[in-house]
C-alpha cells in the first residue's frame, strides 16, 4: 500500500520554495508521494509539476479541484502539463465543492452537481486519453477546433474523485480511475464507500478502483491535546452534509474523532484498519498538528511503513 502526505506551506515566506523543501524531505524519509490542495490560493497542477520536476521519484498529485468554476478545456491542459512535466508521476484529483464556496467566490449557482461531475469527467477523459474532444452537454461543451493534446503526457492522466456520497460514487466507479475520500473512517470505507465505487465500476466494465484514503493524523505523546487541536480545526467540515454524514458513518460525533492520532504503535494499527478497509493508498494530512517535532516523528513512523 502506497502511503503519501498533504502538503501546505501557505504560512511560509514562499510557498513554492518551502513545498520544494518539504517534498524532498518526504522522499527522503521513504514517503512515495505528495499531494496539494486547490482552493483560491497557488495553483495546485503547477505546483505538482514543480515539485515532481524538483523531488524525481515521487508521486505527485492534486486535492482536489472543484468542478464548478472551471472547464475542462483549462484542467486538460494544466493536468498534462504536469503529467509531461513529472514523465507520469501527476494524479489529478477532482472535487463537487460547496455551495457556499462556489456561490460566494465565483458568483454562479451550485445546481446539478452530479450531473457537472458526469459532464465533467466525460469531457476530461477524452482530452486527457484523446487529445481532442468534441463533448456538447447540458452543462458543459468542450470541443477541440486546435490540437489539446501535450506532448510528453501521452500516457493519459489517472482521474480521482473526492467522492464519498452515493451518487458521486456511482459516478466515480464509472467514469474515473479512483476516489480520495476524506474524514472517513475505516468503517465507513469498508461498509459503504469502497463497496459502492467497485459495484459501480464492476457494472460499467472498468478496472478496480483506487482507493486513496486521506487521513488527518500526527503520531504524538500528548493525544488529548493533538485530538482538541483536531476538533478545532476540522469542525468547519461538520457544516456541510457530505462531510456529516461520512463522519457519523464512521462511527463518530465530530470530525476530529476521526483523525488518526496517538503513539507509534497506535498510528500504525490505524494505517492497517484502512488497509483492511479496502484503501490501496493513505495519504496524511495536518501532521503538523502537533508541532514540527511530531510532523517529522509521524513521517519517519510512514516512511518506514511505507518501506515494510
Amino acid at each position: 500500500m502506497t502511503l503519501g502526505v498533504a502538503l501546505s506551506a501557505t504560512a511560509s515566506e514562499n510557498q513554492i520554495d518551502t513545498t520544494v523543501d518539504l517534498a524532498r524531505e518526504a522522499a527522503a524519509a521513504g514517503l512515495r508521494s505528495a499531494w496539494f490542495g486547490q482552493t483560491f490560493g497557488a495553483d495546485s497542477p503547477q505546483l505538482a509539476a514543480i515539485v515532481g520536476r524538483e523531488v524525481p521519484g515521487l508521486q505527485v498529485g492534486t486535492s482536489a479541484i472543484p468542478v464548478f468554476g472551471r472547464h475542462p478545456l483549462i484542467v486538460s491542459s494544466q493536468a498534462q502539463t504536469a503529467q509531461a512535466a513529472t514523465h507520469g508521476r501527476y494524479h489529478l484529483g477532482l472535487a463537487l465543492g460547496t455551495k457556499p464556496l462556489t456561490e460566494t467566490g465565483f458568483g454562479i449557482p451550485y445546481e446539478r452537481p452530479i450531473a457537472r461531475l458526469r459532464e465533467f469527467l466525460t469531457a476530461l477523459r477524452q482530452l486527457t486519453e484523446e487529445g481532442t474532444a468534441d463533448f456538447h452537454g447540458e452543462l458543459i461543451t468542450a470541443s477541440t477546433p486546435l490540437p489539446a493534446r501535450v506532448p510528453g503526457a501521452e500516457g493519459g492522466v489517472p482521474l480521482l474523485v473526492a467522492a464519498m456520497g452515493p451518487q458521486a460514487l456511482r459516478a466515480s466507479g464509472e467514469l474515473a480511475d479512483g476516489i480520495l475520500p476524506y474524514l472517513a473512517g475505516p468503517r465507513a470505507l469498508a461498509e459503504h464507500i469502497v463497496p459502492a465505487v467497485t459495484a459501480a465500476a464492476e457494472a460499467a466494465g472498468r478496472p478496480a478502483p483506487r482507493i486513496v484514503a486521506l487521513v488527518h493524523g500526527v503520531v504524538t505523546d500528548d493525544p488529548g491535546g493533538a485530538r482538541a487541536l483536531a476538533t478545532e480545526q476540522l469542525a468547519f467540515y461538520e457544516q456541510f452534509p457530505s462531510y456529516a454524514r461520512v463522519i457519523e458513518l464512521s462511527g463518530a460525533r465530530r470530525a476530529g474523532d476521526v483523525a488518526v492520532i496517538g503513539d507509534e504503535k497506535e498510528v500504525a494499527e490505524e494505517v492497517r484498519r484502512y488497509r483492511d478497509a479496502g484503501a490501496t493508498e493513505v495519504v496524511f494530512s495536518g501532521t503538523d498538528l502537533a508541532g514540527e517535532p511530531n510532523r517529522r516523528r509521524t513521517w519517519r513512523l510512514l516512511g518506514e511503513l511505507a518501506a515494510g
